[in-house]
Parts: structure tokens; C-alpha cells; sequence
């Protein structure tokens, strides 16, 4: 099992027919003040899997902050099903709409995907913003 697309959007949609509505991906986002609170970031994954896959599987989902702090963490299952013709494998798409977000600083943050407690794949957001200290003046 593989991690075949994973990005970071404004929203995102999964239609009837699987397919996934993407807009506005990115990864970087500019605030004017920390702590920063972003509305809404959708986190999209296609997770590629054989037959061999299909079941149940322990998904976690980490955002750690500049430090390696753990900003929130998430677990959950992931059910994996297929019909007969799954022998070349399946796409199953998944979106993550993560609202409310707070940054307190800026610097490289990372969501971390891990399924079976096997790293996936690391998606990178910066986040830029003022680097003057409270009550300075600018020049």
C-alpha cells in the first residue's frame, strides 16, 4: 500500500464516482499576526492499494509545529474494500477538511501519514508572517 497523491487545498470534494474536486492546493499560507488561525485546510490522500490490502487499517494523521511538537494528532481506520476485478489494485481517495487551525509561529510545519504505523508520506506548509517582536515600530 502506497501513498499515491497527497497535497494540501482551500477545499475539497470526493463526487459520487470517486472522483476528487480539488481548489486552491498549496503550501504555504502568509498571516499578518501569530498565533495565526487558518479557517479551513483539506487534506487530500489517494491511497493506492492490491488486493492483498483490502481490510481494515490503522490510519494516523500527525501535524507537528517548527519544534517537532505535536499540534493535533489524529487516528483513525481505513476500510479498503474492492470487487472482483481489485487485481490490479485500487485508488481510494481520501479528504481530511481540517478547520480552525492555529499556528502560533511561524516556520515549516508537517503532517505526517502513518498507516499501520508505517510512515506514508510528509506533506510540508510553511507559514509566513510579521517577524517584528510586539511594540516595535517599523523603520
Amino acid at each position: 500500500m502506497d501513498i499515491e497523491m497527497a497535497l494540501l487545498a482551500d477545499a475539497a470534494t470526493i463526487d459520487v464516482a470517486g472522483k476528487i474536486n480539488i481548489i486552491g492546493a498549496f503550501d504555504r499560507i502568509s498571516v499578518s499576526q501569530f498565533p495565526a488561525q487558518h479557517s479551513r485546510i483539506a487534506l487530500v490522500l489517494i491511497v493506492m492499494a492490491g488486493a492483498s490490502d483490502m481490510g481494515t487499517h490503522e490510519m494516523e494523521i500527525r501535524l507537528s509545529d517548527p519544534q517537532g511538537k505535536d499540534v493535533i494528532s489524529l487516528n483513525g481506520e481505513m476500510q479498503l474494500v474492492g470487487g472482483p476485478d481489485v487485481g490490479e489494485g485500487i485508488r481510494a481517495p481520501h479528504v481530511l477538511n481540517l478547520d480552525g487551525l492555529v499556528f502560533p509561529e511561524p516556520g515549516r510545519y508537517s503532517f505526517d501519514v502513518k498507516i499501520n504505523n508505517k510512515h506514508q508520506v510528509s506533506i510540508s506548509l510553511f507559514v509566513e508572517g510579521p517577524l517584528k517582536t510586539q511594540g516595535a515600530a517599523l523603520a
